[in-house]
This record gives structure tokens, sequence and C-alpha cells, in this order.
């Protein structure tokens, strides 16, 4: 497994489905697993450990993904010992020493080059072609993301649909209080969660939040800064009323989707939508985005809106926030749907897919 993305600055979904995944492939009784970075002087910061060892290869990350994707070498072996199958979790792409199964989370870098930085635009391009021509099989984690990559020209037969998942840990009612008063939160409150980037939409929420006029009410946005968006420039006259925590720890980041009123994700585009299942988990009522994987992700559990309609999202959070009915019934939604996805199911998916690339 390829696990470098667990040392970036921002780690992101791609590491948090890989780490979640794996903890659930490590259950079963017939894979042996081990994963492959580049080298480093000492492990990754919590929570971003990998539950499995980790051989280091001899190069710093980017000589390494630079002789990756352009010499194709070295061999993950050469850190790992003899291996079957490759699993490449994120985007950097060794070579095929053994049968490649490659994981695409999503195509987004496609849609709009100032969604991402210059030197990330050229190394998402040749990791797409180098899995394009290597992979034996690609899994995808939606539906959107399976028809993103036959668009781009992958043979549907190479695909295989792996949905994430989530894990239901209960917060208490203690915890939720105890990170309400860390971070000083109003109640109730409107909860974001995601790198800060233009796909996000964060830009189109806020302006509903100012639409919703709620006294009282907070948004809370909780995530690392990625690239490209300024969020100084568009808060305007929320400005004393959006809270903005960066970085939460998973701990913490729980009890803040169990004390929020709702969960907002109104994304532009998301190869899975992670934040959706963590809130439901937590039986919190969920508005998001009303087309792509995010819808994928809710069922029928959630709000839809269209996400570039700040109307019809302001009109949705409100209708959360004023009908405790409506939110009593999304909340239990929510956790029916999160019991639908655990992780176990995408290791089982998984499994299936080394197993048919071994054989």
């Amino acid at each position: 497994m390829t696990l470098e993305q667990c040392w970036h600055q921002v780690p992101g979904g791609t590491a948090a489905a890989a780490i979640e995944t794996t903890r659930a492939l490590l259950e079963r009784d017939d894979l042996d697993l081990v994963g492959v970075s580049a080298r480093h002087r000492k492990p990754p910061p919590e929570p971003w450990v990998p539950p499995i060892p980790v051989r280091g290869l001899p190069l710093p990350r980017l000589a390494l993904y630079e002789s990756w994707h352009r010499f194709r070498r070295p061999d993950v072996q050469r850190a790992t010992g003899p291996v079957e199958v490759i699993w490449v979790t994120g985007m950097a792409m060794p070579p095929p020493s053994a049968p490649l199964v490659v994981t695409v989370h999503d195509l987004a870098f496609l849609d709009d080059a100032s969604r991402g930085t210059r030197h990330g635009m050229r190394f998402f391009h040749r990791a797409i072609e180098l899995a394009l021509g290597d992979a034996q099989l690609v899994c995808v984690p939606s539906v959107d993301t399976w028809n993103d990559c036959v668009s781009y020209g992958f043979d549907p037969d190479r695909l295989r649909l792996v949905p994430w998942g989530v894990t239901r840990v209960e917060t208490t009612p203690e915890e939720v209080e105890a990170v309400r008063a860390h971070y000083r939160l109003a109640q109730p409150y409107i909860l974001w969660t995601g790198t800060i980037e233009p796909r996000k939409n964060l830009p189109t929420l806020l302006e509903a939040f100012r639409h919703l006029d709620r006294h009282g009410v907070e948004l809370v946005l909780a995530g690392a800064q990625g690239w490209n968006e300024d969020l100084d420039r568009h808060l305007g006259s929320a400005i004393g009323r959006v809270r903005v925590l960066g970085f939460v720890p998973g701990d913490e980041l729980r009890a803040l989707y169990a004390g929020a009123s709702v969960f907002c994700l109104p994304s532009l585009r998301e190869g899975f939508g992670l934040p959706v299942l963590e809130a439901m988990a937590q039986a919190t009522p969920v508005v998001t985005s009303a087309s792509g994987a995010t819808a994928e992700a809710a069922g029928d559990a959630a709000l839809l809106v269209d996400p570039r309609d700040v109307g019809a999202l302001a009109e949705a959070l409100a209708s959360v926030l004023d009908d405790p009915d409506r939110a009593a019934g999304l909340a239990n939604a929510s956790l029916r749907r999160a019991g639908e996805m655990p992780w176990s199911r995408t290791a089982d998916l998984l499994a299936g897919v080394f197993a048919e690339v071994a054989s």
C-alpha cells in the first residue's frame, strides 16, 4: 500500500480513507499488509499514523514522486520485499512491479485548473495517465467518479466500485459540551468540514448563511487551509458569526458533528463525500449537494439542494433549524444510512479486487 499522503501537509480524505480501510482489512485473516512511503525521519503526526508497518524507500518525497513518474523506479519491493499486489491509495504511481490496483478518488482537477496548484496539476495529469496505462484494475468510491473515469478513457471493464465507509463511535453529551466549551461555540451552530479549497463551494455557503439571518446561530468551519481560496474575502457581514477552527482532531471532530444542529456540505465536486457519512454517524441532519458523489453517499437520508442556489441552500438550512420534527426525522435517517455503510464493506470489496488481480 502506498501511504505517503499520510505525511502530506494536508493529508485530506485520501489519507483518512486509506487508514480506515486498512483498519478494516486488518480484521480479515487472508491478507498480509505492508505500507510503503518515501524516506522520513519520523512517523506522520497523529491521527495520520498508519496502523500497519510502513517501509521507507531511500528517496525523499519530491524525489520519489519525480522518479516514479518520470523514470518508473524504484520498485516498491526495494523497501517492502516481495508482494503479490500493489495498492496505490493516492495519486503517486509506482512502477507496476506487481499487479497494480489503483484507487482514483476523483478527477476534479480536470474541471478547472484554478482548483489546484500549478505543480499539483502537472502531478495529477501524469498520475492519471500512468494509471490509465499501468493499472490492472481501478477502484472508484462513487458512480460519479466511475463516469468521470470512463469519460477520460478508462475501460469500464477495468473499473470496480468500492465506496468508502464510516465508523459509528457514540459521543456522549459530556464530550459534546466539552468541545463546545473548548471552542466557545454558540448553540445552535451549522457545521462544515473539509479542506478549504475552491471545489468545496464555501463562498456559496457563506452567502446562504448571510441570507439565513438567524440570531444566535453560528457557522462553524473545521478543516485545514488548502489552496486558492481566500475566506476573508467572502465573509462580509457574517464575519462575526462565522468561526474558522482550522484542523480539528478526530475525537473532537466527532463531538463537533454530534453537537451541530445541521451539517452542510454544498461541494461542487467530491470523489465520495466522507464528511456526509461522518456527520450521519453522529445522528446529525445533513444538507448537501443534489448531484454527484455527496448525493450518492447521503442516499435518501439528507436534504439535497442545488449547490449553486443560494436561496435553496438557505431555505434547506432554515427548515432544519426551525422544524424540530424534521430535524429529528433527518437525525434518524442519518443513523440508518451510516449503519448501511461500514468500513468492513469497503474492505470486503477491496479484498475481492486484490484476489482478482492476484489470481
